[in-house]
């Protein structure tokens, strides 16, 4: 049983708000990249530093709404689960990946076997005996 407690699912002013000026934000950064580069005197370097500062600050704004709470939850709560997992070592890898070599490999060669039986079989077999 979950202990957190139940957060509302719907989504509020505030946060429809926050939402929006993060996404003018974000479409002012974009603007405001290809504005100045018309003039030719601002580095394309440093036009793509403001639109990564407009993207981060859009990012920060989109954090404090209940959507960006569940996305940093959601995020944290992955982080705790990638640290149980138990990666193989490399041993078992290599191990792993000749079987996987060894089994493909017999398989198109059974594969390429009943291929060679079946045409045999159909061209010459079969279809000499209707002709």
């Amino acid at each position: 049983m979950n202990t957190k407690a139940e957060q509302p699912k719907g989504t509020n002013a505030a946060d429809i708000g926050k939402l929006v000026l993060a996404l003018l934000v974000l479409v002012a950064g974009i603007v405001a990249y290809s504005w100045l580069g018309r003039d030719g005197n601002i580095s394309s370097s440093v036009r793509l530093l403001g639109v990564l500062a407009a993207l981060v600050l859009a990012l920060a704004i989109a954090a404090f709404t209940a959507l960006g709470r569940r996305v940093r939850n959601f995020i944290a709560e992955s982080q705790f689960e990638m640290r149980k997992v138990v990666w193989p070592t490399r041993d078992e890898t290599i191990k792993t990946t000749g079987i996987i070599i060894l089994v493909v490999i017999v398989l198109s060669l059974l594969l390429g076997l009943i291929d060679l039986i079946l045409k045999s079989v159909i061209l010459d077999w079969l279809l000499k005996l209707g002709g």
